[in-house]
Order: structure tokens, then C-alpha cells, then sequence
């Protein structure tokens, strides 16, 4: 299993370290235009490995894509970092041109590679993937959802005061502050409803810092985190490359599902070796199914810019 992680910065460095933290994979590839930039990232992760216990190879390469020919999996963490006080959707200029560069090159080197997309605005960069690849619908999977639900267990486990493995929550919709949401009525501790603890004002506070989770971190570390992220995107890679059959809420095409059409977004999928191999369709109650047209509409109006 051979997986490339393309931008060696914090958020891809973080990405290589848990995947083979995780041992799972034979071979990370990152991938960087900075010279020498990537190759002393691999050389330290991989200082690491007698350490972490991890037998996975990490090599690293500038701008030199025959080294990632034949990946099963590729992933693109491309693109300029949000600032404090930025939205995703304001790195659009500079980030669609990298992602569209980088997407046709690993498909040029790995016709058979599945792309998970990082780089924000991710829901439109992951869109614009599937328009300059033509690869299929399944092999194409924006991250975004899976680092949101993280975010809004850890904002539950934080209100409930429960250790985090009783928590368990869902975000769907758009990856951005306002297209966030949150399943509050769907949140549980242990299989319990999270509403039979907490008041609709305490769900409505921990609905609301999850939104503004990316924001919250931003602002305080002056830059993108990238622990998170990391993790996220291991945990996406790990249920393909292992076939794990796993559901993640991931930024995906969708051609009718929850009445959408020509857009991708955050929804509940099923992860395995052949990338997304189910959509699930959710019952939503009216308030959620109106929170999500809201954000399918500001995800099409930034789709629209490219």
C-alpha cells in the first residue's frame, strides 16, 4: 500500500506521522516544491520510527511526481494556510490553481489513485477535482467532515464532562463557519441521546463552537491547526487501505442524494478499498434538512468563483 501526501507542511507532515504511526502502509511519499523541504521532513519522521515502534518507509521528493507513480492513495493538503480573521473561501484564488496542478499530476502518474483533498475551501477544491480529473465519483473524497465531527465530540465530551470514547456525533454539510451542521438531536453518550444531559442552550453552545472550531484554533495559534487534520485524514486513509467498511461524514459528489445534485458536501459514507462504496441517506428532521440546503447554496456560490 503505497500512499502520497502531497504539501509538507505542518498539516501534510502530521498526515505521513499518524499513517505510519499507524503501520498500515509499505510506503508515504511527501511530496513538496520547497527544495529539500519534504526529503527533511521524511528523514526526521523517519528518525522517529525505531522510537514509535512503525516499520512504514517515508521518502520525500521536490515537485518530482514519478516518485508517487503507482499510489493507491494521494493526498492533497496543497495551498496556503487561513490567517486570523480569513475565511476558507477567501484562499480560493491561489488554492484552485495548485489543486487543479496537483490532481492532474498524480492521476498522470497513478491513473488508479483516490484522492482525499485537504486544501481549503475544501468542499469546492474537492468539486474541482472531479472536474479536472474525471475520475469517479467514489475515488474523488473531500476530509472536512470527518475533522468537523471530531471537533463537535470533543466540544460534547467537553459539556457532558464524559470521557471522550462514550461521546459519539455526526457534522454534515458544508466544511466552512456558517455551512456546518452539527447533528445535536443525533449526539449520544454511550447510545444515551446527549439531550438527556443537556439543555437545548448548552447543545446550542456546543452546536456553535463546533461551527467556529477551524476559527477558534486559528486565531489562537495565528495559522491552520494540523494535529486534527492529521488525524482525520489517517483515519480516512486507514479505512480504505484496510477495506474497513467504516462511516465517516466526507465532502463527496452528489448526483440526487438528499435532493443535491452537481455539488460536493459533507455527508455520511461508507469508506472501504474502493474509496466511498455507499452514501447513507439519513432521516433528517425539517430543521436540519433546511440548515443543509443553506449550506449546499453557499457551497455552490463558491463553487461558482472557478
Amino acid at each position: 500500500m503505497k500512499v502520497t501526501v502531497v504539501g509538507a507542511g505542518a498539516v501534510g507532515a502530521s498526515c505521513a506521522e499518524y499513517i505510519a504511526i499507524k503501520d498500515f502502509a509499505s510506503e508515504v511519499v511527501l511530496l513538496d516544491i520547497k527544495e529539500g523541504f519534504a526529503e527533511g521532513k521524511a528523514m526526521d519522521l523517519m528518525q522517529t520510527a525505531s522510537l514509535n515502534g512503525f516499520d512504514t518507509k517515508i521518502t520525500g521528493a521536490t515537485n518530482d511526481y514519478s516518485k508517487t507513480a503507482g499510489s493507491d492513495i494521494a493526498v492533497i493538503t496543497s495551498g496556503i494556510p487561513r490567517k486570523p480573521g480569513m475565511t476558507r473561501e477567501e484562499l480560493i484564488g491561489i488554492n484552485a490553481g495548485i489543486v487543479k496542478s496537483v490532481s492532474e499530476s498524480l492521476v498522470k502518474h497513478s491513473p488508479d489513485v483516490i484522492l482525499i483533498v485537504v486544501s481549503n475551501p475544501m468542499d469546492t477544491m474537492t468539486y474541482l477535482a472531479h472536474k479536472v480529473t474525471g475520475l469517479p465519483k467514489n475515488r474523488i473524497i473531500g476530509m472536512g467532515g470527518a475533522l468537523d465531527s471530531a471537533r463537535f465530540k470533543y466540544r460534547l465530551a467537553e459539556a457532558l464532562e464524559a470521557p471522550i470514547s462514550d461521546v459519539d456525533g455526526m457534522v454534515i454539510g458544508g466544511h466552512s463557519d456558517k455551512g456546518m451542521v452539527p447533528l445535536t438531536r443525533l449526539a449520544t453518550r454511550n447510545s444515551v441521546p446527549a439531550s438527556e444531559f443537556l439543555s437545548d442552550e448548552r447543545l446550542d453552545q456546543v452546536l456553535q463552537d463546533t461551527k467556529v472550531g477551524g476559527a477558534t484554533l486559528t486565531g489562537l495559534l495565528g495559522t491552520s491547526a494540523w494535529y486534527a487534520p492529521g488525524a482525520a485524514v489517517s483515519g480516512l486513509v486507514q479505512a480504505i487501505a484496510c477495506d474497513q467498511k467504516k462511516i465517516f461524514p466526507c465532502s463527496v459528489l452528489l448526483d440526487g442524494e438528499y435532493g443535491l445534485s452537481d455539488l460536493c458536501i459533507g455527508v455520511p459514507v461508507v469508506l472501504g478499498r474502493n474509496g466511498i462504496e455507499k452514501i447513507v441517506e439519513i432521516n433528517l428532521s425539517d430543521k436540519e434538512k433546511d440548515a443543509l440546503q443553506e449550506s449546499a447554496a453557499g457551497v455552490k456560490k463558491t463553487n461558482e468563483l472557478i
